[in-house]
């Protein structure tokens, strides 16, 4: 009959965690924390970036050329950019949660294509002077930017994402006089409409 070997003890007599466990309970950790879902999106921010877009698609109108009307949108995005990222660095804060971690990484290699095409496109399609082409193009690819980014993020994400994807779809073949409704309906209206059900939701 085999002889029975104790347990190793260390040297406060406690049992000895062999160093394999530990690396598998470090396996599991990380794993776990690569599979989260990233959940210090604002939905304030949200609403804060539909007021802006509600006011550019009041101004935008107004302008006397074309090449106005894009500045108008262009710097109401950026301002949007800026408003939404203080947001969330804000509840990421607040909420302990680390702005570099798994499913933060993800989430923007996840949503930074789609926006890095729309700006080269923007850039072609103005120098075109098709401008009636641009609205359907952001909604379109801010939604297809937002479902990709979404995966790793609350599930309200994504279905926003999808409804940005609709409204662009019908600006691509609307009258060119409904750009600026459509956009404040999509850039405004969906924004602040997912934006409080996550700020209710999610904690802000």
């Amino acid at each position: 009959m085999p002889k029975v070997q104790p347990l190793r003890r260390d040297s406060d007599g406690q049992p000895a965690l062999d160093a394999r466990a530990m690396d598998n309970l470090r396996f599991i950790r990380e794993t776990m924390e690569r599979a989260g879902s990233f959940t210090a999106v604002s939905g304030w921010g949200m609403v804060a970036v539909g007021g802006v877009a509600f006011v550019a698609a009041l101004v935008a109108p107004l302008q006397g050329t074309p090449a106005g009307w894009v500045a108008v949108w262009l710097s109401a995005a950026i301002v949007s950019l800026l408003a939404s990222a203080w947001a969330i660095a804000r509840k990421a804060a607040a909420s302990n949660v680390a702005l570099d971690s798994g499913p933060a990484r993800k989430l923007v290699l996840a949503f930074a294509p789609p926006m890095i095409v729309g700006a080269l496109l923007t850039l072609v399609l103005a120098r075109a002077e098709l401008y009636w082409v641009l609205p359907g193009l952001w909604l379109t690819l801010y939604g297809t930017a937002v479902v990709a980014g979404g995966a790793f993020s609350v599930r309200v994400v994504p279905v926003k994402g999808i409804c940005f994807i609709l409204v662009g779809a019908l600006a691509l073949f609307a009258p060119p006089a409904w750009a600026d409704w459509l956009m404040g309906i999509g850039f405004g209206a969906l924004h602040v409409a997912f934006g409080v059900q996550i700020a209710r939701r999610y904690g802000g």
